[in-house]
This record gives C-alpha cells, sequence and structure tokens, in this order.
C-alpha cells in the first residue's frame, strides 16, 4: 500500500472516531473531566488504535486483529459498565459507540474508504438526534407503524417475486416496475410526514409547508385554506406555507423526471425553474409579511405509508400508464395531452413516471416534457379551485394570481424565449 494511502487511511480512521467523540463529549459536556469512560480524547484514540490494528493485519494475520478487537471490547465494556453503574443508567448508547469507533477504525484501515467514512458520520447522526428520535417514538402511532411494516414487507418479500415483464398488449403495464415507482414515491412522501411529525406543525406554517408538499402539496392547500377562513389576521402566514408547499412539488416533479430520464429533466428545468422563482419570491414576501412567533394551526396530514394511500396510487400509476400507451397507440402523441390534462387533476407524480419512461421511447423528449407541463397546469388549477372553495375570494384570488403568474413564466420560458 502506498504511503500516502495509508496515512489517509489513518487519518480517516481518527477523524471518525473524532466526529463520534464530539457528540459524546458535548453531550456529557457537564461532567467533570475523567467522569466519564470515553470522550473526545478516548474516541478519537480508539478510531486511531482500530485503524492500526488494521493496517498490521498484513503483517499479523487477521487472527491477532480478532483477539485485539476482543481485548478491546472487554476492557471497553468493563470500563463503561462501570461509568453506567455509578450513573445509574440503563442506556448502551456510549458502549455501542465505543465499539463503533475502533470497528469503523479497523474498516477504514482494510475496506471502502467512502463507506467507513458514511457509516461514521450516519452514527454521529443517529446519536445526536437521541431526543429527537424519541419523541418521534412517543409520537408515532400503531397504524403509522404497521403501515411502515407492512410496505417493508410488500418490497423486501413480495417485490423480488413480481414478474418484471410487461403483461399487457401495449406493454405498459410491468407489476415489478410500477410497484417499485410506487415504493419511491411513497418513500419521498413518507419523508415528508416524518418532518411535520418529528419538528409539529405548530412550530411553524412554513415549515409544515415545507415538510407537507413532499407528501401532497394539495392536501396541504386544501388544508391552509380551510384554516385561513377561520384565521383572517394570519392570511399572509397560510399564504406563505401554501406556496412554500408548491415550490416543493415543483422541485419534487423536476427530481422525478430526473431521475426517471435526465433528458426529461433537462427539458423541464427551464419552465419548471421560472415558475418555481415566481412561486419562491411570492412565498419568501409572504413569510416577510406574516404573523411572527412559532404558534399556529396543525397542519393534519394522512400517512402515505397506509395500505389505501399506496394501492390507490399504484392503480392511478397503472392507469396513466396504459392510459397513455393505448392513447399513444390510437390518437397518437395527441392523446396523451388529453391524458394529462385529465389525470393532473388528481396527481402529477403518475403523469411524470410515464413520460420519464416514454421519452425518448416512442415519444419525443420535448413533447414529453410539454405533456408534463399540462399535468402541472391541471393539478395547478385544481390547487387554485380548492382555495377559493375553502379559503374564501380574497385567499383564492392572491393564489390564482400567483398561480397565473408561475404558469405564464414557465411558458415563457419554456415556449417562447
Amino acid at each position: 500500500m502506498p504511503q500516502a494511502e495509508i496515512f489517509e487511511r489513518l487519518g480517516l480512521a481518527l477523524a471518525i472516531g473524532m466526529l463520534i467523540g464530539i457528540q459524546r463529549g458535548w453531550q456529557e459536556r457537564e461532567g467533570a473531566p475523567g467522569s466519564r469512560a470515553a470522550g473526545i480524547r478516548t474516541h478519537s484514540l480508539i478510531g486511531l488504535l482500530g485503524g492500526v490494528w488494521g493496517m498490521l493485519v498484513p503483517l499479523t494475520g487477521p487472527v491477532a486483529l480478532g483477539f485485539a478487537a476482543a481485548a478491546f471490547a472487554g476492557t471497553f465494556v468493563l470500563y463503561d459498565w462501570q461509568e453506567m453503574r455509578d450513573a445509574k443508567s440503563h442506556s448502551a448508547a456510549g458502549m455501542v459507540a465505543g465499539l463503533l469507533s475502533f470497528a469503523l477504525g479497523v474498516y477504514a484501515a482494510l475496506g471502502n474508504r467512502f463507506a467507513a467514512g458514511s457509516a461514521g458520520v450516519a452514527a454521529t447522526f443517529i446519536l445526536a438526534e437521541r431526543r429527537a428520535l424519541h419523541e418521534f417514538l412517543e409520537r408515532l402511532t400503531w397504524s403509522e407503524l404497521r403501515a411502515a411494516l407492512l410496505l417493508l414487507v410488500m418490497t423486501v418479500v413480495i417485490l423480488p417475486v413480481i414478474p418484471n415483464a410487461p403483461i399487457d398488449p401495449w406493454g405498459a403495464f410491468n407489476p415489478f416496475q410500477i410497484w417499485l415507482m410506487t415504493v419511491v414515491i411513497a418513500t419521498v412522501s413518507f419523508a415528508g410526514y416524518v418532518a411535520v411529525r418529528v419538528a409539529g406543525a405548530r412550530n411553524g406554517l412554513i415549515y409544515a409547508g415545507i415538510g407537507g408538499g413532499l407528501v401532497s402539496s394539495t392536501s396541504v392547500t386544501w388544508r391552509f385554506s380551510e384554516l385561513a377562513r377561520l384565521e383572517s389576521k394570519m392570511r399572509a402566514s397560510f399564504v406563505a406555507g401554501i406556496t412554500a408547499a408548491w415550490c416543493v412539488s415543483l422541485l419534487r416533479s423536476f427530481a422525478i423526471a430526473v431521475v426517471m430520464s435526465p433528458a426529461l429533466g433537462l427539458a423541464l428545468a427551464k419552465p419548471l425553474g421560472a415558475a418555481l422563482i415566481v412561486v419562491a419570491v411570492t412565498c419568501a414576501v409572504s413569510y416577510r409579511f406574516s404573523e411572527r412567533g412559532g404558534g399556529g394551526p396543525e397542519l393534519k396530514l394522512g400517512n402515505p405509508l397506509d395500505l389505501s394511500e399506496v394501492l390507490r396510487f399504484a392503480a392511478l400509476l397503472s392507469a396513466v400508464l396504459i392510459g397513455s400507451k393505448w392513447l399513444l397507440h390510437v390518437l397518437g402523441t395527441g392523446g396523451l395531452l388529453v391524458l394529462a390534462s385529465i389525470s393532473g387533476l388528481a396527481d402529477v407524480d403518475p403523469m411524470t413516471l410515464s413520460m420519464g419512461q416514454a421519452a425518448g421511447h416512442g415519444v419525443a423528449v420535448q413533447y414529453a416534457a410539454v405533456v408534463v407541463l399540462v399535468a402541472t397546469a391541471a393539478n395547478t388549477v385544481t390547487r387554485a379551485a380548492l382555495t377559493w372553495v375553502f379559503g374564501g375570494m380574497r385567499l383564492g384570488s392572491v393564489l390564482t394570481a400567483i398561480a397565473c403568474a408561475a404558469a405564464a413564466a414557465a411558458a415563457i420560458v419554456g415556449f417562447v424565449v
């Protein structure tokens, strides 16, 4: 192994231990020096110790490393047990952190450096977010846990045995791909759901709007419009929350397009970017004039991992995929615009996923981008209508003007410039 690589690996082992040690030391910073089994110095040395033993493997063999790891583990567990007994604590996090520092130090010396560094960062994040994770567990309901576990079973157990080939005459219905895309979208939505559940919608309507936008910007629009009618003095705050959800929705559509087809993502970048700028500016202005403070009505969102929601999206996605293939076969590319204008009223994601598959494979990339934009416009119509129905004329007129300005910017940039 080159000398430069040796120093790089040992430095990484030291850095991993130091990173974990900083978190452990900060958490117990109120204690007197020497009152804890392992802080920043000890964890730094543990990481370096693991790195050195990893470097010695070519000379001593793996058996010696095994004995060294066992000796370290026994000694460290003894010291940590003594600390837990004195503190009358039952937490094993400190013990696991010390063993992990050593193991990652060894892996940094012998294995993939990127994986070792990533694991060190992930471990530190988990240790640092102790309170947030515990609060999340306290708020977690059985229905949410059950839905997540059921989805894991259906993904890990059932997905591998689902046929990975089209089973319809038009070659559109591939059960494996449809379910895989459904799981990906549901997981992204669940990330936003978790953000709202952990942070709490009461920490700010703007943050709830951002997190809720990952779940469903339509749901955020409906809920905030309804609340804005009841809390007229906070209308600017609700406008900020709704437009924040719209911003996230535009970014989400772009991200899905890029993942499915980079060429489609590139074609959508300019129009979606123009619309995003308009909505983001209005969001910032609304936030500037909104009420200060963390209070606010609670945003209620349905669990996107609920089995009924997952199956609903899978059914809608299947219908869009089959419908787009059938219309393309019968009416040509013009039929896709009709389907986009109808399906977009309910959801943009299925049409984006469908065009991501078709772009460059039977449908020109630029035309696929137009279809996605039509679906986005249709969904914008739905959201604007919700603001009128549930929020009243003043809120509806403001948000409709914002939606029209964003659509105009997208059309000018996408089709004129």
